[in-house]
């Protein structure tokens, strides 16, 4: 053997070596539990983009509602019942899950919310429900709508109020990124922004509204590298979790350091793969919307061309968090369990 073979056969060596050295030692991966579901919001056109629980009925918000509109109604979510979702988390041999149809109602179509570009998040207090649209103006640049409705019971049904959109201006210039989450903190509403990277935001802040949609002000925000793409309810600590997501594809959110794997370490996926698909901790606290200092919960992820691009939360009573893609790489429902102290 040469001299030179040698030498390029260590590089390659040495290359090879590089994921699992950068995986730091006793740095867990948490697999996500796929949990299979049936009919329309399983087809990737559901493309579903936001969880939240109106009483044991998890809404599966579909980002456009409208390709499902029926005569008499303006569009469709869809939803599961609590008690379906645990019996299949304990069955041996579960059977897939249909979510039932949610019919929207409205005095407008939606086509009429200029330049509607889709669903974004969903919440809700008592029988009002709260969501918000991303949109896009002539000059295409992005614009947020605050939007509110009512529920009717059983969740057969939502109305929506259509004609009276609340514009949130957005907090970077980039194209496609809006608001992504929606908090219900007390009696006020807190609207989230997608990006809040120190290099992509210089200063994030959460903008709140009372019920009555009117605006409250804005609340600061720690800085989390790449996407934030919804979040749960809170706690009665005021703690909540989001969604934490990087496709390599995005370069304009790339961070040259990301503070949480520098703090926390990187399991083995993320150490191998350029992509980011984790669960991270988040307070209301007197200073405003903090990181709470714990470990984010990385996801194993599946590969590099199968990034999920993850992009509704909801907590499952204390036994762990219930997250869901749109239609990348396909319509993914699935369970994650808490580490042992939330």
């Amino acid at each position: 053997m040469s001299k030179h073979l040698m030498i390029v056969l260590l590089i390659v060596a040495v290359l090879a070596a590089v994921p699992a050295a950068l995986a730091q030692e006793g740095v867990t991966e948490t697999p996500l539990q796929v949990i299979e579901i049936s009919g329309p919001a399983a087809e990737p056109d559901a493309e579903i983009s936001s969880l939240a629980w109106y009483g044991d009925y998890l809404l599966l918000m579909a980002e456009n509602p409208n390709i499902y509109a029926d005569m008499g109604d303006v569009g469709k979510f869809f939803a599961l019942d609590k008690a379906d979702i645990l019996a299949y988390l304990e069955a041996d041999e579960p059977e897939a899950l249909t979510p039932m149809e949610v019919p929207i109602s409205a005095d407008v179509s939606i086509d009429m919310i200029p330049g509607f570009d889709g669903f974004e998040a969903i919440a809700f207090a008592d029988d009002q429900v709260f969501l918000l649209i991303e949109a896009q103006k002539e000059d295409e640049s992005m614009i947020g709508y605050l939007v509110r409705g009512t529920v009717e019971p059983n969740l057969v049904g939502i109305k929506l109020d259509l004609e009276n959109l609340v514009e949130i201006e957005p907090q970077t210039e980039f194209g496609n990124m809006c608001y992504e989450s929606l908090l219900v903190i007390d009696d006020r509403l807190v609207a989230l922004y997608e990006v809040n990277g120190a290099a992509a935001n210089a200063a994030p802040v959460g903008y709140t509204f009372n019920f009555d949609l009117e605006a409250q002000g804005a609340i600061a925000m720690d800085y989390l590298e790449y996407r934030l793409t919804d979040a749960t309810t809170l706690d009665e600590d005021g703690m909540f979790w989001v969604i934490n997501y990087f496709f390599p594809g995005e370069d304009f959110l790339a961070a040259e350091v990301d503070p949480l794997a520098e703090m926390y370490g990187e399991g083995p996926t993320h150490a191998e793969y350029d992509g980011v698909e984790r669960l991270v901790a988040m307070q209301v606290a007197e200073e405003g919307i903090v990181l709470v200092e714990t470990a984010p919960i990385q996801l194993e992820m599946l590969g590099v061309d199968t990034l999920r691009n993850l992009e509704g939360i909801a907590r499952l009573d204390d036994l762990g968090l219930l997250v869901v893609t749109d239609k990348y790489p396909e319509t993914i429902l699935g369970f994650v369990p808490l580490p042992a102290a939330e």
